[in-house]
């Protein structure tokens, strides 16, 4: 296929709840190309969650999305979709790690039945070998003790295991493209730099596009390829990560520098 695996025009996001009603996304465009990974960097509340969850046609929880302009992935227009035929693109060409993977997983299921509804659903396998899969990718993402573990329940795992079983979960379709909103927000800095390798290797060994979203800047320095600021539901500042780092040209962007402490340390998850 040619062309930019997504392609996002003049995107708008209308987000109503009980109390209000909140232009969370104001006209954005950018692309994502295959094997690429894409920073959206920006204070809570600038959007970019919002954004990543206009993407794949979900509200933000409580609340109803109204969409506008144009979502092209590998140039099929996501917005006018049906619902059927966004369920069968969510999790198996689009898939997301989501920020709090306690809320993200079922608490009543184990991680194995999870993880095997997923493969069973979107990929047609077998009960055993959905099972035998979900070992290999928890062992991939690198759980201790995978064909024990795939019987455990959510809260039988730390923090840090939790995110890595929800990175198993978003891949264990191979997706085109992996959604990763603030997936270290929750954990410790020696956990975080170890879940952004985690990122890094596998969007390498796999070839897929990664958009990675991130109240911090030093978090996409060595992570990503491009970097979009987001400020107010707007795209402030794009370009290349070395020359938005090295040069940074909005007054919001330099703010959001100069509150990382040491970018060479953020360097350090290669």
């Amino acid at each position: 296929m040619t062309g930019p695996l997504l392609r996002v025009r003049d995107l708008t996001a209308t987000v109503t709840t009980r109390r209000e009603v909140i232009q969370a996304v104001r006209g954005i465009s950018f692309d994502i190309n295959a094997d690429e990974a894409v920073g959206f960097v920006g204070e809570s509340g600038c959007g970019k969650s919002v954004t990543a969850k206009a993407l794949m046609r979900l509200a933000p929880e409580g609340a109803s999305i109204g969409l506008g302009g144009s979502v092209a992935f590998w140039g099929q227009e996501l917005l006018g979709l049906g619902e059927d035929e966004m369920r069968d693109l969510r999790g198996r060409r689009i898939a997301m790690v989501f920020q709090d993977p306690m809320t993200s997983l079922n608490p009543v299921m184990s991680i194995g039945a999870q993880m095997s509804d997923m493969l069973r659903r979107h990929l047609g396998l077998s009960v055993r070998d959905a099972r035998a899969r979900s070992v290999e990718l928890l062992d991939l993402v690198g759980i201790p003790d995978p064909a024990r573990r795939i019987d455990d329940f959510p809260h039988q795992f730390s923090g840090g295991q939790r995110q890595r079983v929800l990175i198993a979960i978003a891949i264990s379709c191979e997706p085109d493209l992996l959604i990763a909103d603030e997936p270290t927000t929750a954990l410790d800095v020696t956990v975080q730099a170890q879940i952004l390798r985690l990122l890094l290797r596998l969007r390498e060994e796999r070839g897929m596009a990664l958009m990675l979203i991130t109240h911090d800047f030093g978090v996409v320095a060595g992570m990503v390829d491009r970097v979009n600021v987001m400020y107010r539901g707007e795209i402030v500042e794009a370009g290349p990560v070395d020359d938005v780092f090295a040069r940074p040209q909005h007054a919001y962007t330099r703010a959001l520098l100069d509150a990382v402490p040491r970018l060479q340390g953020a360097g350090a998850v290669r």
